[in-house]
């Protein structure tokens, strides 16, 4: 998250209206599912593949980008959690 949006996260929560944060978490939660679907898939893909096929996978940049993606991920899941509040808050300004 940048500056700008941590020193101002009140503001933030202010200024994001209820529609546009549904919108978000429903784009945020489909991501989230599909990312994991696709390391289940990576993992049952591992599992088949002989020793040396793994390891020449394994050896290549696309891997590499896979896993600093996984990393960012779950960098991400603080975030993901923050937001999470964020919307919580939103409703119960909602429903006052």
């Amino acid at each position: 998250m940048s500056e700008q949006g941590e020193a101002g996260d009140e503001g933030t929560v202010r200024d994001l209206s209820l529609e546009g944060a549904r919108l978000a978490y429903s784009i945020i939660e489909s991501l989230l599912e599909h990312t994991r679907v696709v390391s289940d898939l990576v993992a049952l893909m591992a599992r088949v593949m002989d020793e040396d096929t793994q390891k020449a996978l394994t050896e290549t940049p696309h891997w590499a980008a896979y896993l600093e993606s996984r990393r960012m991920m779950e960098r991400t899941r603080a975030e993901v959690e923050k937001f999470v509040e964020i919307m919580k808050s939103l409703g119960d300004q909602e429903g006052k």
